[in-house]
């Protein structure tokens, strides 16, 4: 099906190069750039002020080792040495004036610079909300790709160009904000993989008995009850007076009498809860299971008879005059769906230009709330987003007027172009683009129907993760810079195809950015005539 391979800073001064707000860095690798330069200035205002300090020292140094000789032949014989008017008066001079002049030299900044420049960037540094979304990015990573806390911790992932490590430090705050949102099992995880690191005798600054105790209450919250008792006793042994461990020792050796004496009717009772439980569970996992599963290469596969359906072929948008001598490069990926790649569609100079324009206005990306109809964000939408129109830039304008050519739809009453830059872990989990019956004014305030149809540009490469999937169906499709692909997400009776639901996968190494569009009923009247047949 595919085609062959003939087809196929500077620093930054005082001020960030956007004057934005801080506003949810952790969600655009895009924004995240630029605190690589800030953090790059901020090191040479330092280097300046090492520098600067190094000259004081110098010049401290040199006082202290004159004054240095000339007290130690006076205190040998005061009253001689002040016998000398000279000395008594340069004594007067160096208590009264001298000293005063070395005190402010001490005291002097050297380099305003690092100061004033360090208050005015903290303003746009991360805040507590970054760190715990990236830090939630890489449990949501460990996760979806089935990586275990030593492959990340020792940062062997695919493609990546910096490899780095996670110390124990990192590890146990990894650990801790787990903590904090409840997450005992990821805490779990992440506080053994910290102790695993000390007990591999890593040099830190994380401490056993902090690690142990988060450890054995995470393990208790999840029902290891003999697990905890045996983390407890670890604590005790480092920390005999540890008071919470004393007293969870305590407790625990209580709920294990306790559960010697339950009946049988109780326990069986409970396990019959247990069943229901993981039933209710069972009833959510299969489209997450299947969502993870394509995002990792796995899943549903096409057959051989459906594969040989699907062609490559030079497409001239229905002898659209603009393209008759220059057809464009079309790749089936997918049947029903239909499913289909431009390639080449795209140059890299118009990326750039695309971005350009995108990346001051990117903010985070909002999904419709079906309650309210109103824009919101949500944590199952990790990016952000800009949106353009084709008045601003004539770029844009002929982006806008390729799709309508190869798509045969009126992008007068599509929406604006939508580019997007995914962060750390950046992701979009499974969703329709259409609005489906019980939100019938999802889209009222535009006046234009429903979002007939989807064209997804896709503006880089990524160097692991980041596929577009649809679990209903089992498709995977892989960012290709430069190419983009498109679907029809209502039957020509104007019904929601269910089919096309979809998510971005996340980002796992590198970075990506795609631009969409969002085509619209109206308009299309005659470009796509409704039929009769609910799911023709």
């Amino acid at each position: 099906m595919a085609f062959n391979k003939m087809w196929c800073t500077v620093a930054l001064g005082l001020l960030l190069p956007f004057s934005y707000a801080h506003t949810d860095f952790f969600t655009s690798i895009g924004h995240m750039t630029d605190l690589i330069n800030t953090e790059k200035d901020l090191v040479v205002s330092l280097k300046d002020y090492i520098k600067a300090e190094e000259s004081k020292l110098e010049q401290i140094k040199k006082w202290a080792e004159k004054l240095d000789r000339l007290t130690d032949t006076a205190t040998k014989d005061p009253e001689g040495f002040l016998g000398h008017p000279v000395n008594a008066f340069k004594l007067m001079k160096r208590l009264n004036t001298e000293w005063s002049e070395l005190e402010s030299l001490v005291l002097k900044d050297m380099s305003d610079g690092f100061i004033s420049n360090m208050t005015i960037q903290r303003q746009f540094f991360p805040n507590d909300e970054d760190q715990t979304g990236a830090a939630k990015a890489l449990l949501r990573l460990q996760d979806t790709y089935n990586l275990d806390t030593d492959t990340l911790s020792r940062g062997n992932l695919p493609g990546v160009k910096h490899k780095s490590f996670l110390t124990a430090e990192d590890c146990f705050e990894l650990g801790k904000i787990a903590y904090t949102e409840a997450d005992y099992y990821h805490t779990e995880l992440w506080m053994e993989q910290a102790l695993k690191q000390l007990d591999e005798g890593e040099v830190s600054s994380a401490d056993k008995v902090y690690i142990l105790d988060y450890l054995s209450y995470a393990v208790y919250q999840q029902g290891d009850l003999h697990k905890a008792m045996t983390l407890t006793k670890r604590l005790l042994e480092l920390d005999p007076e540890h008071q919470r461990a004393n007293g969870n020792m305590k407790y625990f050796e209580y709920i294990i009498a306790k559960e010697k004496e339950a009946n049988k009717s109780s326990t069986d009772s409970e396990d019959q809860s247990e069943k229901e439980t993981v039933v209710k569970k069972k009833d959510y996992l299969p489209e997450r299971r299947k969502y993870e599963m394509l995002c990792r290469g796995e899943g549903l596969k096409m057959t051989p008879q459906r594969q040989k359906r699907l062609f490559c072929r030079y497409y001239d948008g229905n002898r659209n005059p603009r393209y008759i001598l220059g057809p464009v490069k079309q790749e089936d990926e997918w049947d029903k769906p239909r499913i289909v790649r431009f390639l080449d569609i795209i140059s890299d100079e118009e990326i750039e230009t695309v971005k350009e324009l995108a990346k001051p206005r990117l903010s985070r990306a909002t999904v419709h709330d079906p309650e309210t109809g109103k824009l919101t964000t949500a944590h199952y939408r990790v990016s952000k987003s800009a949106w353009l129109s084709g008045y601003e830039s004539p770029v844009v304008s002929r982006i806008n007027t390729r799709i309508q050519d190869l798509t045969g739809l009126d992008v007068s009453t599509a929406e604006e172009l939508q580019v997007a830059n995914y962060g750390v872990g950046g992701q979009y989990e499974p969703h329709f683009d259409f609005a489906r019956a019980n939100e019938p004014d999802a889209f009222k305030e535009l006046g234009t129907g429903n979002r007939i149809a989807t064209w997804l540009f896709y503006m880089s490469d990524v160097s692991a993760g980041g596929a577009t999937v649809f679990p209903e169906v089992g498709a995977s499709v892989w960012p290709r810079k430069g190419t983009a692909v498109f679907w029809y997400n209502l039957f020509p009776s104007g019904e929601g195809d269910y089919s096309t639901r979809h998510a971005a996968c996340p980002v796992l190494v590198g970075n990506k950015w795609v631009s969409n569009k969002w085509l619209h009923e109206r308009g299309q009247e005659f470009r796509r005539p409704c039929t009769l047949s609910e799911l023709e």
